[in-house]
């Protein structure tokens, strides 16, 4: 039976969406084209009419991912105006983040995997760090300038490696103790820096 063009669309949709969470949760080698489309309810078969490549997949499930975790920190900055730094990296650096593979930050969850990707990946990845380092760089500073920026990116570093180690490690109290420890840092990072009004 021949999908329509509406359909195909949305079929689209829902292979780089399940993409984007599965990647995360299995890393890009740890889960085949097989499993990808299984858990989007679609053959394998299906896969070769809307995507060039596994890499072409993985690129589209990276913006796909990067653009929704940069949505949830960046809503959580905005509806603390008072202090968005603090609203946005108490979500990062919370044990509910730390748990979520699926839904949580791709650059904590594939950062290792994507510097072993094509170009295409690595370009996905870009992009969403290049959003992190200006929300965070908006949330200790409103002026243009180097010094916001690299406490941006200071900012970032603490609490994607707070995140990978956290995870990484069997002992819960020393993984709650690297959060705890990052979100100490982030606040030294941006001390004296001015916390302006919302982001949005």
């Amino acid at each position: 039976m021949r999908v329509s063009r509406i359909q195909a669309a949305e079929n689209r949709e829902t292979v780089i969406n399940v993409a984007s969470r599965l990647f995360r949760e299995h890393g890009f080698d740890g889960i085949g084209l097989k499993d990808l489309m299984k858990g989007a309810g679609l053959t394998q078969g299906a896969f070769y009419k809307q995507f060039a490549s596994k890499e072409d997949l993985a690129a589209q499930a990276s913006r796909r991912a990067m653009a929704s975790a940069f949505n949830r920190f960046s809503a959580a900055a905005a509806a603390n105006p008072d202090d968005p730094l603090g609203a946005a990296s108490a979500l990062y650096l919370s044990t509910e983040h730390r748990e979520d593979l699926m839904d949580g930050c791709p650059v904590a969850a594939l950062g290792s995997d994507a510097a072993r990707q094509g170009a295409e990946v690595k370009a996905s990845f870009e992009a969403g760090i290049r959003e992190y380092i200006e929300m965070l760089r908006r949330c200790i500073d409103g002026a243009e300038g180097e010094e916001p920026c690299r406490k941006a990116m200071a900012i970032l570093s603490t609490m994607v490696g707070a995140m990978v180690l956290s995870r990484a490690v069997n002992d819960q109290r020393l993984s709650e103790q690297f959060l705890e420890a990052a979100a100490k840092s982030v606040t030294g990072l941006s001390a004296g820096a001015a916390q302006k009004g919302p982001l949005l």
